[in-house]
């Protein structure tokens, strides 16, 4: 890994692979270019009416960019039901030098002054790839997504890629894509230019909502 730094990372997304772990005590790397991929539909994302009702409501403070080397290990932490881990260490340290550079981020669901939830993804051009999330509390990690959706729709990205179909993702939309079609996609995010901070980190659940609206 000692050759293997931010701008070689950056090139496998633009070029449509990502980097996995066997185990989180594994040091060892590998690609993967999955066959079908995950996508969530920016312009058709679907959010569940007891679900906007809550982000309405505003129970979390969302913060971006705060605590993302947090998020990251929160991620890589073995829960009930979830007891391995893709995230290991050279991954996490390739992020951090991501998230130094511009390239990376995190949404974090706040609560008495806890972190309960968040995500962290990738940023390239009109792309962002969502790599990971975690709730502590109950839909902490819905309210983190549906608050980087309304951040990407205003920023103008045009492709959020989830990398797999899951049940928990199928909710909101998501699509399972040919990796053909994904690479005609992504090829047409990279010329996009966007811009992940366009929205003020303060945003309230309200006008989360708005822009998600708007955009359907």
């Amino acid at each position: 890994m000692t050759t293997f730094g931010p701008a070689e990372l950056l090139d496998c997304y633009a070029r449509g692979v990502f980097p996995m772990a066997d185990a989180r005590d594994d040091d060892a790397v590998f690609l993967i270019d999955p066959e079908q991929r995950g996508v969530i539909p920016l312009a058709d994302f679907y959010l569940p009416k007891r679900l906007a009702r809550t982000v309405r409501r505003d129970p979390f403070e969302v913060r971006i960019d705060t605590a993302f080397s947090e998020v990251v290990l929160a991620c890589a932490t073995a829960r009930p039901g979830r007891t391995e881990t893709w995230i290991n260490g050279p991954i996490e340290r390739l992020y951090a030098d991501l998230f130094a550079i511009g390239h990376a981020h995190s949404v974090e669901c706040w609560f008495e002054g806890e972190m309960v939830g968040g995500l962290y993804g990738v940023s390239l051009a009109g792309a962002f790839f969502g790599e990971s999330m975690f709730s502590t509390r109950t839909d902490a990690s819905k309210v983190a997504l549906t608050h980087l959706v309304a951040r990407l729709i205003a920023g103008r990205f045009v492709l959020l890629d989830a990398q797999f179909m899951t049940e928990h993702l199928a909710q909101f939309g998501t699509e399972e894509i040919s990796r053909a079609v994904y690479r005609r996609r992504l090829a047409k995010a990279l010329t996009v230019t966007a811009e992940f901070q366009r929205l003020p980190a303060a945003t309230t659940g309200a006008a989360a909502l708005q822009v998600i609206s708007q955009a359907s």
